[in-house]
């Protein structure tokens, strides 16, 4: 499998090498994305890695694994599983994939203690942009292992990552703390993520006055008593519709989750999104059309829809990082701009600056810690009209600014070249283009900004309803998408699977 792999990567840096010599700049083609931003690829102008896509080793010794960029989180995880392993970041998507969460951003549940994804590599192979292979690490090309972190493939391309793992316990003892606002709900999270205990920490706010703070601790051992809870199955609950039962009660409550249950736990639904499927065409929502329309429901259907409806245009989806200290106006910001619940609240450990990933400047008292942030999930239907819907994230981008955060460079992404330096070290980041032979390729800005254009006569047709909605549906099941979660084994990993 090793020859395999060096072979391919041999042919994908030939491939680098041509468009270098030709002064061309080029894109990278995965197979899939769970970004939202419209796609735009020049087929004779990509690079295919989509046969990238196997893990090659699982070190039980050195607790390792040794994988390439395009296995998706829930294939890796049920790889690691049959070694008792897993990695301490797992993005909640099952098709998020490795090169993805290092290329990107990826800030999870368990992030508050280990840091975005990226913080879990030892070391990464890349394609530079002359067509030279190198490995970067924390000890061989420092500057270029953290600077591609986030960088969206603007220093080079990734071909292989050997990633840390853990030991992967039965069940996760996930408890619930009902909040009454967005104070105590910032406050609390702050007081978990102090606990040394707890392995996973997350909430959701249903409204200004109704949210839930959840933890989670890695167990082998059921406590007494304790109700046993599944969420990928098509009977079984969407986790947040099962955790805003939870945030009604009067005080905490207990229960165990299995692990890639608990990992995988916002699949069904992606989050909460899928709901606003059921409003937009008109179906009653409810647990037998949840169980019934399963299938289409799932991450990596949602995003094959989104993609071929054209509805990004028209609905928000925005991770936005602040300090604590700013958290709360944000929050009351987005209130009156957007209305829109639930939103996603996940407590962050940052990246050393300079970075591509969300950061604040903000530090401790000793004017040298970074302080952590947190996460503010934003997702669901903006304005119908293109230039209003611009307007809206343009406004949301400002205020972010101004209280001191940054966002996720997955989403529509609206800056000027100015305005986005402005926020990140482009002195640094240019350097570092400069010193791996990258200008070739396109820039970090290049590759995020979303263009801006008049919708023509027929983008505009296509957006109108029921069309957008029925063209992205039809699409999304010819890929075949669905079949990918109806024959996941990570649902029903059982110890007999287990390699010994």
């Amino acid at each position: 499998m090793t020859d395999r792999h060096n072979k391919a990567v041999a042919m994908i840096a030939a491939n680098v090498r041509q468009f270098y010599d030709g002064k061309e700049k080029f894109r990278i083609f995965h197979g899939s994305t769970n970004s939202t931003r419209p796609l735009d690829l020049q087929r004779d102008k990509v690079i295919d890695l989509s046969q990238l896509n196997s893990v090659l080793e699982v070190n039980t010794k050195a607790r390792t694994v040794l994988v390439e960029p395009n296995v998706p989180m829930d294939r890796l995880v049920q790889t690691t599983m049959k070694y008792g392993l897993v990695p301490p970041v797992v993005m909640e998507f099952p098709g998020i994939t490795v090169g993805g969460g290092y290329a990107g951003t990826s800030g999870e549940s368990s992030s508050f203690k280990h840091g975005f994804f990226d913080r879990t590599i030892n070391y990464v192979e890349m394609v530079l942009a002359n067509g030279e292979i190198v490995i970067a690490s924390d000890h061989e090309k420092a500057d270029l292992f953290h600077g591609a972190a986030g960088a969206a493939g603007s220093l080079g391309v990734t071909t292989l990552v050997e990633l840390r793992l853990e030991e992967a316990k039965a069940f996760v003892e996930t408890t619930y703390h009902p909040v009454e606002s967005t104070s105590e709900a910032i406050q609390k999270c702050q007081e978990v993520t102090a606990d040394p205990k707890l392995d996973y920490v997350d909430g959701i706010l249903y409204s200004k006055e109704q949210g839930v703070i959840i933890t989670g601790r890695l167990t082998n051992e059921l406590q007494p008593g304790l109700n046993m809870q599944h969420f990928s199955r098509a009977k079984d609950p969407w986790f947040y519709v099962h955790a805003q039962n939870a945030a009604r009660k009067p005080g905490p409550t207990t229960e165990a989750i299995p692990l890639v249950d608990y990992l995988f736990r916002y699949d069904r639904g992606g989050f909460w999104v899928g709901a606003y499927g059921f409003n937009y065409f008109m179906v009653p929502f409810n647990r037998l059309t949840r169980w019934f329309l399963d299938e289409f429901l799932r991450t990596r259907m949602m995003y094959r829809a989104l993609h071929a409806s054209g509805y990004s245009h028209q609905f928000v989806v925005q991770d936005l990082a602040l300090p604590y200290s700013t958290a709360e106006k944000f929050v009351d910001y987005t209130n009156k701009a957007f209305g829109l619940y639930p939103l996603w609240l996940c407590p962050l450990r940052q990246s050393p600056l300079p970075t591509l990933h969300p950061h604040s400047a903000e530090t401790g008292a000793d004017e040298k810690a970074q302080q952590p942030l947190l996460n503010i999930g934003l997702w669901g239907p903006g304005p119908t009209n293109s230039d209003a819907f611009v307007k809206v994230n343009r406004e949301l981008e400002h205020k972010l600014q101004v209280l001191g955060g940054t966002k996720w460079l997955y989403a529509h992404t609206y800056y000027t070249e100015t305005e986005f330096w402005n926020i990140y070290d482009r002195k640094w980041y240019d350097a570092l283009r400069a010193k791996y032979d990258a200008t070739s390729l396109p820039s970090v800005w290049e590759k995020v900004k979303v263009k801006v254009e008049a919708l023509s006569w027929r983008s505009k047709l296509a957006s109108l309803w029921p069309i957008c909605g029925l063209r992205g549906l039809f699409r999304a099941f010819w890929s075949g998408e669905y079949l990918l979660a109806r024959e996941s084994r990570w649902k029903s990993i059982e110890e007999k699977d287990r390699v010994d």
